[in-house]
């Protein structure tokens, strides 16, 4: 039997996507996902999207059938998030023996709301801050995370395992974290949904940070609702991170999804961040197209960001990362019979001491240059002028100048062959996700469609705290798409046609 036919014939799933269809036997589709990590994951195209599961999942699942607004479904969790019962690696050798024996606040949420830790997923190393020329997807731990719509090509990062495995099928959904572009590249590249919420909707204790101003995690699933219904699992209030004291948070983000209408909504489309490529604009048109079927008045927007929020950013990364690792790494419980590291300075050494294993493919110099990052006065002026320009002078500027309510461009173009040797191949022209990044601000992707197979995303972004009103847009998008939407090869990639 062909891979594809495995992937077609064998472990049928009980799908429940949508705000409609029923959820009858948690346990059954918990059971069918653990099958299809089997067949497909450990063995066959070893697509590589989970560093570990719970065999035991299903009875957990079934046990939870009747609990909370998730009654039993099954989710993977990005390896960089705390949860009591795997190691959380972060894809580093450095960190293979860190079981904190604790779950982030995220994850007791998610439980709390009748979900099941289906295992961990893997991730591009260090959430992609390692190197410049890294290739997503790859971890020391977890190996390279094959794209199930095409095994020899890239799942983009640094969620590379959380958008791999809900496009093949091995979770119901999967968290992922983003800084910049880590859920919603994967999420588009994947063929899936995948939702950056506005920054302090989601606690970040103890999950491995890069940056206090700019990170957070987020859902990623097959639709709009599974996506809003995952985020309202994981949302709250957590003490320790003050910024979610501050957000403005919906008790339930599914509310009026199944009857979201985009009638008369002012949408700004970016023009100048959908790329040169004809096929993709393609796509992109025929998306714009659906919109306007649907009721949406479009606006054209020509737009050239501000270089100097991209420079200030990377400041504030630098800066960030080597303070907030260290304090994520002085509350790990310490390894037995081994050096625990504490520091940033500490996985530079490691890195150093176990280069064969760690550095075969690229280096550490992102690692190396935050080290040395060390001038707060410098960072707090760049923090500030980043967030300055890239929310008010930026994404409020264009919303209000243009009238609109969103605004839409391409997530990124179709996946690249993935390169060990070279590093990531990405279409930098593509896509308006950045100044969302940055400034905190909330930012959808939904599946538009395919260029010879591949998946490409749309990106719907709005205001800070408008996580409800982008969600909701998203799900009257989908309602309205009419492109046909690949399903996943489990092959490597060939023309279409061929």
């Amino acid at each position: 039997m062909t891979i594809s036919a495995i992937a077609r014939a064998a472990l049928p799933l009980l799908l429940a996507t949508t705000a409609t269809a029923a959820w009858a036997d948690p346990s059954a589709d918990a059971q069918a996902r653990i099958e299809r990590i089997r067949a497909l994951d450990d063995a066959g195209p070893q697509i590589n999207a989970v560093i570990a599961y719970d065999p035991d999942a299903a009875a957990k699942a079934g046990a939870l059938a009747e609990t909370g607004i998730l009654q039993g479904r099954t989710v993977l969790v990005k390896d960089n998030i705390d949860t009591r019962e795997f190691p959380t690696t972060a894809g580093s050798l450095a960190l293979k023996d860190n079981m904190t024996g604790r779950d982030a606040p995220l994850i007791a949420n998610l439980r709390a709301a009748g979900g099941v830790v289906l295992g961990k997923a893997n991730l591009s190393e260090w959430a992609n801050i390692r190197s410049d020329d890294s290739t997503s997807g790859w971890s020391a731990v977890g190996g390279l995370t094959r794209n199930p719509h095409a095994i020899d090509r890239n799942t983009c990062g640094s969620s590379s395992g959380s958008g791999a495995a809900v496009a093949a099928g091995f979770a119901w959904g999967a968290i992922g974290t983003e800084t910049n572009g880590s859920i919603t590249c994967p999420a588009s590249i994947n063929g899936i949904v995948g939702f950056k919420p506005s920054v302090g909707i989601v606690s970040r204790t103890h999950v491995v940070p890069i940056s206090s101003t700019q990170d957070t995690a987020g859902p990623m699933t097959a639709s709009v609702h599974d996506a809003a219904l995952l985020l309202t699992a994981i949302a709250g209030e957590d003490p320790a991170d003050p910024v979610t004291l501050e957000a403005s948070r919906m008790a339930d983000y599914t509310a009026g999804l199944d009857t979201a209408s985009l009638a008369g909504v002012r949408i700004g489309v970016m023009r100048k961040q959908t790329g040169k490529r004809a096929d993709l604009n393609a796509v992109f048109d025929t998306a714009l197209a659906d919109l306007e079927r649907a009721g949406a008045v479009l606006v054209d927007i020509e737009f050239d960001p501000d270089g100097e929020m991209y420079r200030d950013s990377f400041t504030v990364l630098m800066f960030e990362l080597r303070e907030e690792m260290g304090k994520y790494l002085g509350t790990i419980p310490a390894f037995a019979g081994e050096q625990t590291p504490r520091s940033l300075a500490d996985l530079i050494a490691f890195n150093t001491a176990h280069a064969a294993e760690e550095m075969r493919w690229f280096g550490q110099d992102l690692f190396e240059q935050a080290e040395a990052t060390t001038d707060r006065e410098a960072y707090e002026k760049a923090r500030a002028n980043a967030l300055k320009i890239a929310g008010p002078e930026t994404l409020d500027k264009l919303l209000a100048d243009n009238d609109v309510r969103f605004l839409l461009a391409p997530t990124r173009g179709p996946s690249w062959m993935s390169d060990l040797v070279n590093g990531d191949n990405y279409t930098g022209s593509v896509g308006f996700g950045s100044p969302s990044a940055i400034a905190g601000y909330p930012h959808l992707t939904v599946p538009m469609g395919a260029i010879e197979g591949l998946p490409v995303g749309l990106s719907i972004l709005g205001a800070k705290w408008d996580d409800h009103a982008v969600l909701k847009a998203g799900a009257a998008y989908e309602k309205a798409r009419t492109a046909r939407l690949p399903a996943p090869s489990f092959e490597r990639w060939s023309p279409a046609g061929e």
